[in-house]
């Protein structure tokens, strides 16, 4: 199974997909990682749809990742007595812990975290962002505002602070008790929601103890001024638009964007665009002209992967969606002005003998034109470093860690291949050969550049560049 584009598709899994013919259906047009959203579906949903991967995983004989998406917290008001009220601009709105029903004059917040962190001026956020309050004065347990933009207001609509950290842990009961039980069915990643700063990724990385990749999600303001430290913390981030498109004026998200793609290009960490890509497909069978150039714009940044969420977990077209995605990166790779804006950002290799080897590997590539860089890793950190170099080739990566296998799904380039470890230098040049050509990657005559570490199989030593030519 080789796919035509070095970008990565992530596909959510949900009521549209959750089929066991859907799911291979998804995974033939294109998805390459499937996303449980936890904050939808039950334990047993995520199970079911996780069995069902792995199940194709051994169908399909190639290694495919599962993220498992944590809800995170969410601020709501509480209820009003009527449902629904009315407000309107200019006037005077309470928010307060007093758990009575609400009406058009105030409403239950019952988030006292929330008031520690307010100050008169700053501004709240209703309803995605659809109403907006002015803190005129607060307190403890209240807090008094002017409706900026009024509009309808029902039961537990969502609650924003931009521009503000508030004191609240990234994880919420819920979240723990759903970090263990994914952990539990092997998820590949966990997607870590509501990061303002990069001590909220503690707990989560002692919870998970290694039995999983981290992958931050950039959805607060706050994150991005600590962009940098999240970025070095985590293994992956991720371009939660929806939510960072709420709590920041939306004409700035798209250069949020490629500052955080170019973070984590930088870095060599994956980075996935997610949110709305081909919102339109939800319900129709083609997206609009500006989803498409949404989706080829992050594949011109260089990103790792990108998501699509709704339309694959409870559209009317999830099949459909994937195949447009997969047809408008391969078409925007094909691109000759792809390489020179990838290109155009090329991070200088770090003074470490893997960084070393894998920017002689690219270069190799690029002059004596092999058809692939073959990788052989245990924990995938060669891999990374490869990819970090965006090589024109592929990266054929070989590692006898199927884990190691699974998490670099998401990777730029990566075409993962679970086998054992190698001994002496004619088996990893004659195994390389052989899976390159099993694979699709290579013919008879072709040359490879591969890289390994000696003594083989010890993590974190690659040492080694060959150059090798595929006989028959």
């Amino acid at each position: 199974m080789r796919r035509k584009r070095k970008v990565k598709i992530i596909a959510t899994l949900g009521p549209s997909s959750s089929d066991p013919a859907v799911l291979r259906a998804l995974f033939e047009a294109g998805a390459d990682v499937f996303r449980l959203n936890f904050s939808h579906g039950t334990h047993e949903d995520h199970r079911r749809n996780l069995e069902n991967v792995r199940a194709l995983e051994r169908e399909a004989g190639h290694p495919i990742g599962v993220l498992m998406d944590l809800q995170g917290p969410k601020l709501r008001v509480g209820r009003f007595a009527a449902g629904t009220v009315e407000l309107v601009p200019g006037a005077r709105f309470r928010l307060d812990l007093d758990e009575t029903p609400g009406d058009a004059t105030r409403a239950p917040l019952p988030h006292p975290e929330v008031f520690a962190a307010l100050a008169p001026g700053i501004e709240l956020l209703l309803d995605d962002g659809k109403l907006r309050l002015r803190i005129q004065t607060c307190g403890s347990d209240y807090a008094e505002t002017e409706v900026v933009t009024g509009g309808a207001l029902s039961d537990r609509k969502g609650v924003n602070v931009p521009g503000v950290v508030l004191p609240i842990s990234p994880l919420t009961d819920k979240d723990r008790a759903d970090l263990r039980f994914g952990l539990d069915l092997g998820a590949d990643w966990v997607g870590l929601s509501f990061v303002q700063r990069a001590d909220d990724l503690a707990e989560a990385r002692r919870l998970i103890a290694g039995r999983a990749a981290v992958m931050v999600k950039i959805e607060k303001p706050a994150a991005i001024n600590h962009l940098d430290e999240l970025v070095e913390r985590s293994d992956a981030v991720m371009v939660a638009r929806g939510d960072l498109g709420v709590e920041m004026p939306p004409e700035e998200v798209p250069g949020q964007q490629k500052a955080i793609i170019r973070a984590c290009r930088l870095a060599g960490k994956p980075v996935v665009v997610a949110t709305q890509m081909l919102e339109s497909m939800i319900h129709a069978p083609a997206p609009t002209r500006a989803e498409a150039s949404d989706v080829a714009t992050a594949v011109y940044d260089g990103a790792d992967a990108i998501m699509l969420s709704a339309e694959t977990a409870s559209g009317d077209y999830p099949v459909e969606a994937v195949a447009m995605m997969d047809r408008i990166a391969m078409t925007t790779e094909a691109d000759a002005f792809y390489r020179r804006l990838v290109h155009a950002l090329h991070p200088e290799p770090e003074p470490t003998a893997p960084d070393a080897i894998s920017a002689a590997a690219a270069q190799v590539a690029r002059t004596i034109k092999v058809a692939a860089i073959v990788s052989y890793t245990t924990s995938g950190s060669t891999a990374l470093r490869a990819a970090r170099e965006r090589p024109d080739v592929p990266i054929l990566v070989l590692t006898s860690k199927i884990e190691t296998a699974r998490r670099l799904a998401v990777t730029w380039g990566a075409h993962c291949v679970h086998t054992e470890d190698v001994t002496s230098f004619q088996e990893m040049v004659a195994k390389a050969c052989r899976i390159a050509r099993a694979e699709g990657l290579a013919a008879v005559g072709d040359k490879l550049a591969i890289t390994a570490g000696v003594p083989f199989g010890t993590p974190g030593a690659t040492n080694v560049l060959r150059i090798a030519w595929v006989e028959e």
